[in-house]
């Protein structure tokens, strides 16, 4: 368990004026303004902190672009003057229940990193956080494209098998990392796993069956990637919410009500490793049911002893006994079709990268109904399917 001191009591970090920095010089007879602050201005309605490109986020750092939007807030891409390298900067909208958020994942961030003596965590790594004009501001080191950007930039062309088996191998470790360390992420998804390098190399391919136009396809010219995003993480010991991650990657468990812990950050690494190699999210929807059926039809009927224990919530959408309300249920004939348009897991895995992989075989083991049946990420790295040459 962690001791975490009162917000009001925590030590800044940094200020509007930092002590390594002056923010006025002489010259000649004028006093001049160094890197100084821009005039205060109101937020937005939102609560998002207001900003132009070239001005200062307190006079050490510069804001240079607009990399990212998020309920939490918005991250800046930033010119650190002390340390001279780009950075990144989650800068938290004003409200209490954000800059709540913030605190307990820079706890998070401190503690992932105090741990990493040697740097295998694969977690992004904290540089500094301050609180500038009641906005929580974390900086970080500036990494490459989500894998989900990436992904977007590819018209969603698949990943080579090759480099799922990277990136699945070190999104496994730094799994493994928090959970030793009895953190539960709770919000894995590609648009929280980050590419170190920006950098790609160009290549013919992922031909489209529409077109005999020549197709496209990058690669990263390095496999090498970091977590992000530990707003959602939970404590094992901590009070859990009753609904964690982000829908598509949503364990059963967490649908149903019936509680979660380490497990359903194993489910959502399964969801993601079959987003890598198909380039489309296994469960696209945006409604419980739907989901449920979209499950059934991947990976067969849900376990009646889960069922049985589903919350009052979860009830109305079976009938009596453990069968799924469906397609009686279904909200419009649209949902049917995309339940019905959804393959087996075995036949899927065969599609795209062949019967005789063991990915299917991870992916049956990730990817159990019952959390206390599925893999640890411990025992997922030791499968048949990341030694496989």
């Amino acid at each position: 368990m962690i001791d975490r001191e009162p917000t009001r009591k925590r030590r800044r970090l940094a200020w509007d004026v930092p002590p390594y920095e002056q923010p006025e010089a002489e010259v000649g007879n004028q006093v001049v303004r160094r890197h100084a602050s821009p005039p205060r201005r109101e937020d937005d309605r939102e609560g998002h902190y207001v900003f132009s490109f070239g001005e200062n986020l307190t006079p050490r750092y510069k804001i240079l672009n607009k990399m990212g939007e998020g309920t939490f807030g918005r991250v800046l891409e930033c010119w650190d003057r002390q340390t001279r390298e780009y950075v990144a900067i989650k800068v938290i909208r004003s409200i209490h229940k954000y800059r709540e958020a913030a605190m307990i994942e820079i706890d998070v961030l401190q503690h992932l990193a105090k741990n990493d003596g040697g740097g295998g965590s694969r977690c992004v790594q904290v540089r500094n956080w301050f609180d500038y004009r009641n906005h929580i501001c974390i900086v970080f080191e500036k990494l490459g494209p989500s894998l989900f950007d990436f992904l977007k930039r590819n018209k969603y062309c698949p990943f080579p098998v090759d480099l799922v088996r990277e990136f699945g191998r070190q999104l496994l470790e730094s799994v493994a990392y928090m959970h030793d360390l009895r953190l539960i992420h709770t919000d894995l998804k590609p648009e929280n796993i980050l590419l170190v390098s920006s950098e790609y190399v160009k290549l013919p391919g992922c031909k489209r069956m529409s077109s005999d136009e020549t197709h496209f396809r990058c690669l990263p010219k390095s496999s090498a990637i970091k977590l992000i995003d530990f707003g959602s993480t939970a404590f094992d010991n901590q009070k859990h919410s009753s609904t964690v991650s982000t829908r598509h990657y949503r364990a059963p468990e967490v649908v149903l009500g019936l509680g979660w812990t380490y497990p359903c950050d194993l489910w959502s690494v399964g969801c993601i490793l079959v987003e890598l190699f198909s380039g489309e999210a296994l469960f696209q929807t945006h409604e419980n049911l739907e989901h449920l059926a979209m499950m059934e039809r991947v990976l067969g009927p849900l376990p009646e002893h889960m069922v049985q224990k589903a919350n009052r919530g979860a009830e109305k959408y079976f009938r009596r006994g453990s069968r799924l309300n469906w397609p009686e249920g279904a909200i419009s004939r649209e949902s049917i079709r995309a339940v019905n348009k959804l393959d087996r897991l075995k036949n899927l895995v065969s599609q795209h990268v062949g019967s005789r992989s063991p990915l299917f075989d991870l992916l049956h083991g990730l990817l159990k109904f019952d959390p206390s049946d599925r893999l640890t990420a411990r025992q997922a790295l030791d499968h048949p399917f990341f030694r496989s040459p």
